[in-house]
């Protein structure tokens, strides 16, 4: 296996026997076969699309396709099988709508190297190890093959983000067309250095939009985010603990377990989902459990509940929580039960309630701990007019983008140092389970202003893009004229999209950390630094000093 697509690869350079996030060799190569495929799928669907020819089946498939092989996401060899076995049918499906269009030349079909998938998953593994990444790395060099992978994990973030819409009915389509257009790109082995950055960036122009839709369907379908008290630590009864990032799963599971007496926990990227009007007017969701990610296999071992992970971020689970965790939606670890979507979208989360009932719960109440959340875009910018006058008054100094993705690998405390050591007039916005590294400390408040503002998950740099772009009409100049510094944590290819996005918008003079991307080769970082000042963290006075002088 070759695989160098989170923040984590193994010295920096590339899981070649063992993924560190816990992926097989086998699952790797069936998740290069499918990447391949879902290719030769767009190829086909982009033909026809230019032909006046779509098909909505086509379309979100590619959705799942990609959101199957982000990291953290499918660790089951028989389940990443089953995907490329469809993937087959789809892949016939847009090569018939081809044809009927009358688009289906020797060109597209060159274009395509269809692969039929073999009949057993030792033969798809074998596939999968002849589409490797390694083998474009030899043969287009380290910066080619960098870029061309930098514009397939912005499409795979882009592709969750789409996918979490899709599921609340938000869909578009100039975005399906431009996943066709880009992955059919990326299948004619482009070369040419600046063509790749113009797509890199056009890939972080759409996601902006996805990231739009996304807030749309969010909001749309639970209110926007209201400043909320939130309670971190555990009252006593029964308990589910969810984690991942959708919020339809967690609706669904509220409604289910009304008058079970069963208390709801939110976990990692679920916490946000407190201050949505219409999930937390349920009682029984009544709190957040835990902190990031990474943490979880100590913190499900000691959770006396059940557990449900909605989307990306499981590990592999420990044999004393294996038969009360379970996944659902694209997540999916060999031996663990999986709740199934119905026809008509629902989820019968049953089996989850009763490994809930059946586990001991919580013996009784926690020393109360609260901590503040909600501070998505309508929440800011409803009180615009308080923050521009502190900062006219000078009571408010400097605004610091502290957040992104949090991980196991050393070198993530640089991020708590950073917030503690931010001057006292200085206001720190956050997003994403980076928080966890600093949230539950205190910062106290400037006239009334939090210090710290929990603007959401990760897709909502969304609600931090329109918070900066408010505060730079206000104030009648560019973005990058703001007193705003963006010091950003990535792991995996969610944090790629929205990169990609801010340098989309031109947003210059970030910091990236703990590590830069394996993927991204010296030459492009070179490119990046002196377009972008995109540069990596230093350590917090260092950088604190850069900053504010």
């Amino acid at each position: 296996m070759f695989c160098y697509q989170c923040e984590q690869t193994a010295q920096g350079s590339g899981c070649t026997a063992h993924g560190v996030c816990g992926k097989d060799p086998e699952t790797a190569s069936l998740q290069d076969l499918l990447v391949h495929m879902a290719k030769s799928i767009s190829v086909y669907a982009h033909a026809a699309r230019q032909a006046g020819e779509k098909d909505e089946d086509v379309d979100r498939f590619i959705l799942e396709a990609l959101f199957t092989t982000v990291t953290n996401v499918n660790f089951d060899p028989r389940r990443v099988a089953s995907v490329i076995g469809r993937a087959a049918e789809v892949r016939d499906r847009a090569r018939g709508l081809c044809e009927a269009a009358g688009a289906l030349d020797p060109a597209v079909v060159e274009r395509a190297q269809d692969t039929t998938p073999a009949d057993d998953i030792d033969g798809m593994i074998d596939q999968g190890e002849s589409v490797t990444i390694q083998n474009r790395i030899n043969e287009f060099g380290d910066d080619v093959a960098g870029l061309q992978e930098l514009i397939t994990y912005g499409l795979k973030g882009m592709a969750s983000y789409a996918d979490h819409a899709r599921l609340l009915g938000v869909e578009e389509d100039g975005v399906y067309d431009f996943f066709h257009r880009a992955l059919d790109y990326l299948a004619g082995r482009p070369s040419d250095v600046d063509e790749l950055t113009g797509m890199v960036l056009k890939v972080g122009e759409v996601n902006l939009r996805v990231m739009e839709m996304l807030d749309e369907a969010n909001t749309g379908a639970y209110g926007h985010p209201e400043p909320t008290q939130v309670r971190v630590t555990p009252v006593e009864g029964k308990a589910i603990c969810v984690s991942g990032h959708d919020l339809k799963d967690l609706g669904m599971l509220l409604e289910q377990t009304k008058g079970t007496g069963i208390k709801v926990y939110t976990h990692g990227e679920m916490l946000p989902c407190l201050a949505y009007p219409e999930l937390k007017k349920y009682d029984h969701l009544v709190g957040n459990y835990g902190g990031a990610w990474q943490d979880q296999r100590r913190e499900f071992d000691e959770f006396p509940g059940a557990i449900l992970m909605t989307t990306n971020c499981i590990q592999k689970p420990k044999h004393s929580y294996r038969d009360r965790i379970f996944t659902t939606g694209l997540v999916a670890w060999p031996e663990v039960t999986h709740i199934p979507e119905d026809e008509d979208g629902s989820k019968d989360f049953s089996p989850v309630i009763e490994a809930a009932q059946n586990a001991p719960g919580f013996a009784e109440d926690a020393e109360d701990h609260q901590i503040t959340i909600g501070f998505a875009r309508n929440a800011v910018m409803e009180n615009a007019g308080t923050v521009v006058d502190a900062v006219k008054s000078g009571a408010i100094r400097h605004f610091f983008l502290i957040g992104g993705c949090d991980g196991a690998k050393p070198g993530r405390n640089y991020y708590t140092e950073m917030a503690k050591s931010v001057p006292e007039d200085c206001v720190i916005l956050t997003l994403a389970c980076g928080k966890y590294r600093f949230n539950k400390l205190s910062f106290g408040d400037i006239g009334g202003i939090p210090r710290l503002l929990d603007c959401g998950q990760c897709n909502d740099a969304y609600s931090a893009i329109r918070i900066a772009q408010a505060l730079a009409d206000a104030f009648d100049c560019g973005v990058n004229d703001l007193p705003l510094s963006m010091i950003l944590s990535w792991y995996e290819q969610k944090a790629v999209c929205i990169l990609l996005t801010l340098l989309h918008l031109g947003i210059r003079d970030m910091r990236l950390g703990p590590s830069l991307p394996a993927f991204v080769g010296p030459n492009v970082l070179q490119v990046l630094g002196d377009k972008f000042g995109l540069k990596p963290i230093s350590t917090p006075e260092e950088d604190l000093k850069a900053i504010l002088g």
